[in-house]
């Protein structure tokens, strides 16, 4: 799973694996460990309490919630994400996104084995 913030928008990115694991599992976990000692988390879970993508973050970690019904559809068929905007306490909105993770088109030297075909690659 990766993660890609730019202001506030955050975006998680699942290989076939990690689609997988979370089908599975109904949660995934990754971490950044840093040389003081700190540790970032970023975490996907399932919930049953929330009717769209929600997010949190505390004790350094920053955990999206998926719906069940949201989560059933994204692992089981070929939709590819999903989004949500959440409107802030300041009027400001938080931008969540939820996708599989496609194979670069620019030759990348990143593995790229178990990412998904990227339905814009030339025939």
């Amino acid at each position: 799973m990766k993660i890609r913030i730019k202001g506030n928008s955050i975006r998680f990115r699942l290989t076939r694996t990690d689609m997988a694991n979370f089908e599975k599992e109904g949660f995934l976990e990754e971490r950044t460990e840093f040389p003081n000692g700190t540790i970032f988390y970023y975490v996907l879970t399932h919930s049953t309490d929330m009717k769209s993508l929600n997010a949190d973050y505390s004790d350094n970690t920053i955990t999206i919630q998926v719906p069940d019904d949201i989560a059933a559809q994204w692992t089981g068929t070929e939709i590819v994400g999903f989004s949500h905007e959440i409107t802030l306490p300041s009027g400001r909105c938080l931008g969540l996104l939820i996708e599989k993770d496609f194979a670069c088109l620019d030759h990348s030297k990143e593995d790229q084995g178990d990412m998904y075909v990227n339905p814009n690659r030339e025939c």
